[in-house]
């Protein structure tokens, strides 16, 4: 009996001997099968061992992305722009002797070219491309990397600094193409995912919402009429893809609020129906026609509509009239408060903005004016925007 009592407690000595080893050096065997598997959750650690992800028991893990992203992921482009360096005239700035002694300071130190990131979407089968216009601004040579690995030398097509829009082509067989949303499906508090290359890591997809819609007043383009999300964007971003749950493209991608240079939660993105509208004009006329006034509009405020009686308190105060322009032209005076474009309401400078812009040169559209107390319908004609210029914004 004292024999047997020995080697069983021998045997037990080494069996635990044995799963001390075996937990200390191979603890992931003990986790395998059986009752020791169903304690609990489980902890799945990565390849490299980073970051592990905890899974319930019965479940499946996710997949590395959702459908939409898988839809429209291929579409989105990493854009690189580079612009050579200025040249100098000085011939002394070719001669060895003279840059050995003055080459590192000045004019004459050796300048490398300078190299923009950004992103960008293939909008269709023959290769058209819609990014951000400061992503290529300037720049002499624009290249494309698609997903799958293929570069290609990218023309630009046309650049529409006032909505901050550039459409680009390239030469490739076989390149797919997002599908364009309707934006007037588009609400408040729907998911959307951001794709794009930030800092030049490769290509990432973020998740979020439409946190607000029609922002404006930010600084950034004439026009604007933003998507605001929470979807993270940071630099290389621009000029990517802002999708919503079904694939289709809702939005591109084009500045964040930040005081740090990251994401802090506060992107916006160019709706898709002001970038088409942008693209057909570009491909088809090479430039962006615009319906125009002359005039100069502000937001109407509770402290004029009390001062001068009127019995409205949204509008689009009119402060000057361009002198022989269309508004003028028609009997738009300063003073007069635009409350109606062709029927549809207009409560802030940028609606008026975005409307005037939208009508076709050489149309005729009822302008509802409050004149004090006095209701006013005037019939313009709309002239064509004229071209943008750096220093000087034309009058709407």
């Amino acid at each position: 009996m004292r024999r047997i009592w020995l080697i069983f407690s021998q045997a037990v000595t080494v069996a635990v001997a044995v799963l001390f080893v075996v937990g200390t050096f191979k603890p992931e065997w003990l986790q395998r099968g059986g009752a020791l598997g169903s304690l609990g959750p489980r902890v799945v650690g990565t390849p490299d061992g980073s970051v592990p992800v905890s899974l319930a028991q019965g479940a499946s893990p996710a997949q590395p992305l959702s459908a939409a992203a898988r839809k429209a992921a291929p579409a989105v482009v990493s854009v690189t722009a580079s612009k050579a360096p200025a040249a100098t005239d000085d011939p002394r700035a070719q001669d060895p002797w003279f840059r050995f002694f003055f080459g590192q300071r000045g004019q004459f130190q050796p300048q490398e070219p300078q190299v923009g990131l950004g992103s960008g979407v293939i909008v269709s089968p023959e290769g058209y491309l819609l990014t951000n216009n400061h992503v290529i601004d300037g720049a002499d040579d624009i290249r494309v990397r698609l997903s799958d690995g293929r570069e290609a030398l990218a023309k630009l097509v046309g650049t529409d600094p006032e909505s901050d829009v550039a459409v680009l082509k390239i030469e490739l067989d076989r390149l797919p193409a997002v599908t364009l949303g309707n934006i007037e499906q588009v609400q408040v508090g729907d998911a959307v995912l951001a794709i794009g290359n930030p800092f030049n890591v490769g290509q990432t997809v973020t998740s979020g919402i439409v946190s607000a819609l029609g922002r404006s007043g930010l600084g950034l383009s004439t026009f604007e009429n933003f998507i605001q999300t929470d979807a993270a964007i940071n630099p290389g971003n621009s000029g990517g893809a802002l999708i919503d749950v079904n694939g289709n493209l809702v939005g591109i991608n084009t500045a964040i609020y930040s005081r740090t240079g990251g994401s802090l939660g506060i992107g916006f993105a160019i709706p898709i129906d002001l970038a088409r509208q942008v693209m057909e004009g570009l491909v088809r006329d090479g430039q962006v026609t615009r319906g125009w006034i002359g005039v100069q509009p502000r937001d109407l405020d509770p402290e004029f509509a009390q001062s001068f009686k009127l019995p409205i308190t949204e509008g689009v105060l009119i402060t000057g009239v361009l002198q022989d322009g269309p508004a003028s032209s028609a009997g738009m005076k300063p003073g007069d408060v635009v409350i109606r474009i062709g029927g549809k309401t207009v409560r802030n400078t940028s609606q008026l903005m975005n409307s005037v812009a939208a009508l076709k040169p050489q149309s005729e559209t009822v302008f509802g004016v409050q004149r004090g107390a006095q209701a006013l319908d005037l019939k313009i004609v709309i002239a064509q925007r004229p071209k943008a210029n750096p220093q000087q914004r034309p009058a709407d």
